[in-house]
């Protein structure tokens, strides 16, 4: 990429999305597009299309996307499977028809399978079932890499897909229904924390800058305890112990994850895209012929003698390291400073026990993350407060 080229991120107001708009800018690329879903709607085909023919961006970073956690995969799945379909064909196909010349995809690692050898290579994907309660969130991410690996097969696109673990970082999603483990839990925590000091200003300040099921900081006390307490927030009923208060967690606490600092996984994206070409990431044995970026049209260029199976062309991206959500929950109360307890509730799902990505590929490729996950936690709660 040159400092002057138009680089489009969809979805630049998101965790990712931001923090690739920021690291661009802080390495000198100031020609950047972004686009509000008001001002333009990625589900609306007629208007992704027109968006590229109008503005015939050179880079694309695809990092729109409907996401949440366990809760919203599982009860929203039509939603999850269908936006995020019609979101990544709309702008990967548009990227091919208007001559994009890189492209990268965020998937997640989700795709791999529930059962997935740990810790889990890219040669593991579409070997073994999904984990259920985000099947249909997967299979559209996915649907993703292999509509990428096509074009660059069939077309001679440079398209690259890129598979994050778990991130957290500034302009997360702190929605108790919608959110993903780590930032749920520094909500949960942070809010654990103000009831059992009875800082209701404090209640009252994180309520008006993120509602609850409509529950802002000008409801009565009854009625923030109530929606805090459906939450698992809630003081303890005549506690003889020190403890006040209690947080609930969903499940055991014993499933192990891996979490990468936001800021850091942009960085490992523009790094790819200033570095590494489709034909870097075939494997050296199936590189049998010139797969350099063509240029854009609807000639079929399929026509691939001698070519072997090209597949898994995607790299994770993610720190190597994994740590259980109890040591987590653990970590973030030492963090927050909060004295109550912490309940797991056991009759609510784990999900996968354990989802540990290798890093090896990325490594090889030049890039290593740097943050660990104390100094990210710690990071993450300065920012929320």
């Amino acid at each position: 990429m040159k400092k002057q080229s138009k680089i489009y991120i969809a979805g630049h107001l998101g965790l990712v999305g931001s923090a690739i708009w920021k690291n661009l800018k802080a390495k000198g690329y100031l020609n950047l597009i972004g686009k509000t879903r008001e001002e333009l709607d990625l589900l609306d085909q007629n208007a992704v299309e027109a968006f590229f023919e109008k503005e015939k961006p050179d880079y694309v970073f695809l990092a729109a996307a409907k996401v949440g956690g366990i809760v919203a995969n599982n009860t929203y799945r039509a939603d999850f499977i269908y936006e995020n379909l019609v979101i990544q064909n709309h702008i990967i196909h548009n990227s091919w028809k208007y001559g994009v010349k890189k492209l990268l995809f965020l998937g997640s690692t989700c795709i791999y399978p529930r059962e997935a050898p740990q810790p889990m290579r890219e040669d593991s994907l579409l070997t073994s079932p999904l984990e259920y309660t985000n099947e249909p969130y997967a299979i559209a991410k996915i649907a993703g890499i292999k509509l990428c690996e096509s074009y660059n097969l069939q077309y001679g696109a440079n398209f690259l897909s890129v598979m994050p673990t778990n991130l957290y970082g500034p302009n997360d999603n702190f929605d108790l229904e919608k959110s993903h483990v780590l930032p749920a839990l520094v909500r949960k925590i942070h809010l654990g924390k103000c009831l059992e000091e009875s800082d209701w200003d404090a209640i009252r300040s994180d309520l008006n800058q993120r509602a609850i099921e409509g529950i802002r900081g000008n409801a009565t006390e009854e009625q923030i305890l109530t929606i805090l307490s459906k939450y698992g927030i809630q003081k303890a009923q005549g506690s003889m112990h020190k403890a006040q208060c209690s947080v609930e967690i969903w499940g055991s606490g014993a499933p192990m994850r891996e979490f990468l600092w936001s800021e850091e996984m942009a960085d490992a994206c523009v790094y790819l895209m200033e570095n590494i070409d489709f034909t870097d990431v075939i494997p050296k044995e199936e590189r049998l012929r010139d797969l350099s970026p063509q240029p854009s049209n609807h000639k079929d260029s399929s026509t691939l003698p001698g070519m072997t199976e090209i597949r898994n062309t995607h790299i994770n991206i993610g720190t190597g390291k994994e740590i259980s959500i109890k040591a987590l929950a653990e970590l973030i109360k030492e963090t927050v400073g909060f004295k109550g307890d912490l309940v797991f509730n056991t009759s609510k799902p784990d999900g996968t026990l354990r989802k540990l990505t290798d890093v090896s590929k990325l490594h090889g490729l030049g890039w290593q993350h740097k943050i660990e996950i104390e100094e990210g936690v710690r990071r993450i709660y300065e920012w929320y407060v």
